[in-house]
């Protein structure tokens, strides 16, 4: 009675085994139903934190204008390596910011440049031959000025010439001769209104002694061209900027006779200032008079 009771009430010994078989066998579903869902998420995890494609190499290669652009060529590579200017974003770089188009119908602002600046003042000294004869009129468009025409004191200038070449007098007594070896003519002068061909100027004897002379300025870049000679001396020609800055210095020497030169001097300064000239006798080869002289001055 006791173990029918026991049958019906419990299960019994074969019972018992099936239900832990039963319960391992669903333990292990379980198990593999929670493998597989950690399976996923990891994949899911990976796929989500893995790196990016890596990008199409750049190539320095230049598509024909329009072309189609094939797929996974660069864009916006031109063939310096710099971005092109239609904005096309190159590999690598922020797009390049464009000015906004201005609104239709309102004028745009022009940009103002600032104000030009006044030229710098400037300066050169060179020499050249003397031609033989000289043309007064045709060199001098602006002013031209001849020394020692028929006295020591006569100054013929250009007849409704600037005024620029001035004579500023300078150390010594000047005396007159005839002999230089290029000739000058004039066909605008005043108070000698034309002259064919004249050997004249002034000289000044003993060292220390010479010429001062000035140009004014205008703020234009302007050319003197200063026949000048000397006999039996060194002459040291100084040319300045009344503005200041370094001093031009030529010599020209001759200890045995008469030489004369061009000297062409370039220069600019603002109007109101001028180029200061002195030629003046720095050494003589003849214990009586050996001095430097000037025959004429032209402004183009």
């Amino acid at each position: 009675m006791n173990d029918q009771e026991t049958w019906r009430i419990g299960p019994g010994p074969t019972t018992r085994i099936a239900q832990r078989r039963e319960a391992r066998r669903r333990q292990r579903r379980r198990w593999a139903i929670e493998a597989v869902a950690a399976l996923a998420c990891l994949a899911a995890l990976v796929t989500y934190l893995g790196p990016d494609a890596d990008p199409p190499p750049e190539s320095d290669a230049v598509l024909p204008a329009g072309a189609p652009t094939p797929a996974g060529y660069p864009t916006g590579v031109v063939g310096s390596g710099e971005p092109a200017e239609t904005g096309i974003v190159t590999p690598g770089l922020q797009p390049r910011e464009r000015t906004p188009s201005p609104t239709p119908g309102v004028p745009s602002t022009p940009a103002t440049s600032p104000a030009a600046s006044p030229a710098a003042s400037t300066l050169s000294v060179s020499r050249a031959e003397v031609p033989a004869e000289v043309d007064l009129t045709g060199l001098g468009t602006r002013d031209w000025v001849h020394w020692g025409l028929n006295r020591p004191e006569t100054l013929v200038r250009k007849d409704g010439g600037t005024g620029e070449i001035r004579d500023e007098g300078g150390r010594g007594a000047r005396d007159r001769y005839d002999t230089n070896p290029e000739l000058f003519a004039w066909r605008n002068g005043v108070p000698a209104p034309a002259v064919d061909a004249t050997g004249t100027g002034v000289f000044v004897c003993g060292v220390g002694n010479g010429f001062a002379l000035a140009v004014a300025g205008s703020g234009e870049l302007r050319t003197v061209h200063l026949f000048a000679g000397l006999w039996m001396a060194q002459g040291r020609l100084d040319v300045r900027l009344s503005t200041g800055g370094p001093t031009r210095t030529m010599r020209l020497e001759d200890p045995h006779t008469t030489h004369t030169t061009q000297f062409v001097i370039r220069f600019r300064v603002p109007r109101g200032e001028k180029v200061l000239i002195n030629w003046t006798v720095e050494g003589t080869f003849n214990n009586s008079c050996g001095n430097v002289n000037l025959q004429a001055a032209a402004v183009g």
